[in-house]
């Protein structure tokens, strides 16, 4: 199966990450020739270094890379077009789709939402002008959606690192950070400007057990590496993304964000607290709850997310940061993370879904 994937980046990382984790994976694991068109590829550069970000067209991890210009460079369509986040694809490139003896099969990726609403519009078909389908694929946490991106082996590897000591210390080295101290707890820090970041910090500084802050470059830039009190703040470098999950395998607490980090952190069965992408009317507000009635956590863990969110109960950030670590709740939230990520497993992940599904389509089609 020949696919073409378009993968516009609005903001951040997490458009990029989700289409260069899918990308790899349908070429790697299932045998797809993969066409990754990316109209910023400055931006997918820091995820994967060998990528030029200048080159019109390269090859990298399986993978053809195409730069999304306009106009579009006059390629002609695969057996499988699938457009990330609704991002359309150039309108002469969707008028070659329509000039196909057999068309290819069109799917828009959605977004992740643990909303029930997308299990009764996932793989919905959506005709196009000039007879063309769109089907709506959309990632979830059930059996009813499209599932999570999982790659083969991902949880033998991350059980691995996670059950030796030794290896973890020495990824840690190799990705230029400190070894946590003896007693010392790993923290993971990735959110959007507007998280609360130094109640979080006076909270690990003033509390009972040591503990080491990872954030990468650009967030909470105020946050400077350091000792102060019980906390060492430690600045992380930019790390590809197997290495991010290695990292986030490594922690014993991750605060995570947006869509792709945060589908990692889950896999990592550690708990984690998610910085949602905020959106107009606060309808952000409504996938964080509807993830939250899913997720296995603790009482306190579950009010601590709402609050690391800037709803109205905000100021209850640190009081409910210091009970979420307390031994009585964090134990059973860390027991609870290992069983979410257990559950999750269970179901077949995205890509092989997402390849399934197409190939009914072509099936039809034929």
């Amino acid at each position: 199966m020949r696919t073409d994937i378009f993968c516009r980046v609005i903001d951040n990382y997490g458009d990029i990450g989700v289409c260069w984790r899918l990308a790899r994976q349908l070429a790697r694991e299932h045998g797809w020739r993969v066409r990754l068109w990316v109209d910023d590829l400055s931006v997918m550069t820091r995820l994967a270094p060998q990528v030029d970000p200048k080159a019109a067209s390269q090859r990298a991890d399986g993978v053809d890379i195409v730069h999304w210009t306009r106009p579009a460079p006059p390629l002609a369509p695969g057996d499988v077009v699938i457009e990330a986040f609704a991002c359309d694809p150039p309108v002469e490139f969707v008028q070659r789709m329509r000039d196909q003896v057999r068309p290819p099969v069109w799917v828009n990726l959605e977004y992740l939402s643990a909303e029930p609403w997308v299990e009764t519009c996932h793989a919905l078909p959506s005709p196009q002008p000039g007879g063309l389908r769109k089907y709506f694929f959309f990632p979830g946490f059930t059996a009813a959606t499209g599932g999570l991106l999982r790659e083969r082996g991902l949880l033998a590897e991350r059980d691995a690192l996670q059950g030796d000591p030794a290896a973890r210390a020495a990824f840690l080295r190799g990705a230029g950070l400190p070894e946590p101290l003896a007693g010392e707890r790993l923290v993971t820090l990735f959110c959007y400007p507007d998280a609360p970041a130094s109640a979080l910090a006076d909270v690990l500084a003033g509390g009972d057990t040591p503990t080491l802050l990872a954030i990468p470059p650009g967030v909470a830039p105020y946050l400077a590496a350091g000792t102060r009190g019980r906390l060492r703040i430690a600045r992380a470098p930019f790390l590809p993304q197997a290495d991010y999950d290695r990292l986030l395998w490594s922690a014993d607490l991750n605060f995570v964000r947006g869509e792709d980090s945060f589908v990692r952190a889950q896999w990592a069965a550690r708990p984690m607290v998610w910085h949602i992408y905020p959106q107009a009317e606060a309808a952000h507000v409504d996938k964080l709850e509807a993830w939250l009635r899913r997720y296995p956590a603790p009482a306190p863990a579950s009010a601590l997310q709402t609050a690391w969110n800037g709803d109205a109960g905000a100021a209850r950030f640190p009081g409910l940061l210091a009970e979420a670590l307390s031994p009585a709740v964090f134990g059973p939230w860390r027991e609870a993370a290992r069983a979410w990520s257990g559950s999750l497993a269970a179901q077949p992940d995205l890509a092989t879904q997402l390849t399934g599904f197409c190939q009914a389509r072509q099936e039809n089609h034929a």
